[in-house]
């Protein structure tokens, strides 16, 4: 995948660390709009469109987490990583609850930060290619549309995250066999860690609730293996 043309929103307020950077991923071929606190970015996001939003979680006027809620308002399919000088466990976790696809701690190697951006939106276009020709799946009495991200049921529809949607076709592909968890993130998360397996865990609640309306379809959680997607 080449990341020529692919744009960033860059929403970093440490000045001199923020040229630098929005350097770096110019020379590594990427289009970067900088913003310098969270309200800047919002607007910024609000009037282009973006491949990827790289945050930092400690701004002014917005912190990362407040504007990451806003952007997933807006366009829950556009993928966005935290950064952050902080290593609370709390931290992470609340940015990987909140869908992200990746959380960084300063201080941290450019090239490091252009790697995982680039298996980001590597993952992210073989979704879209994999969902242009067959985007709808029926999964027991719901439908699933893994192009425009939304799960209905008769008349209400749900709007997913990516990392959601991704989900939901990684289970279904798999349903009624059993899946060690390891498998599970590295499919979907591409990282087995303590964190990635807190995120996944949150996700799977959320799923259970998507998919309550039908009884016919569980996750069950098998303790020290992993869980099953049955669909009867």
């Amino acid at each position: 995948m080449t990341t020529t043309n692919k744009h960033i929103l860059l929403a970093e307020d440490d000045f001199d660390f923020g040229s630098l950077l929005k350097q770096y991923l110019e020379m590594s071929g990427y289009v970067v709009q900088w913003a310098k606190d969270g309200k800047e970015a919002l607007d910024t996001f609000k009037n282009d469109h973006f491949d990827i939003c790289v945050l930092d979680v400690m701004m002014p006027k917005m912190d990362g987490f407040t504007l990451a809620e806003k952007i997933i308002d807006l366009n829950p399919e556009t993928p966005f990583v935290f950064l952050t000088a902080r290593k609370m466990k709390e931290d992470k976790i609340k940015g990987l609850k909140l869908g992200a696809d990746d959380y960084i701690v300063k201080p941290f190697e450019a090239d490091e930060l252009v790697l995982r951006l680039n298996n980001i939106l590597k993952r992210t276009s073989k979704t879209i290619a994999s969902t242009t020709t067959n985007s709808t799946f029926k999964i027991g009495q719901y439908h699933f549309d893994s192009h425009r991200l939304e799960l209905s049921f008769n008349d209400s529809i749900q709007r997913v995250t990516e990392k959601e949607g991704d989900l939901i076709l990684f289970l279904f592909e798999h349903k009624n066999q059993l899946l060690k968890r390891e498998d599970i993130l590295k499919a979907v998360w591409r990282n087995d860690d303590f964190f990635s397996g807190r995120s996944m865990d949150v996700f799977i609640s959320r799923l259970r609730k998507y998919f309550k309306n039908d009884t016919a379809i569980s996750i069950e959680s098998i303790r020290g293996i992993g869980l099953e997607f049955k669909v009867s």
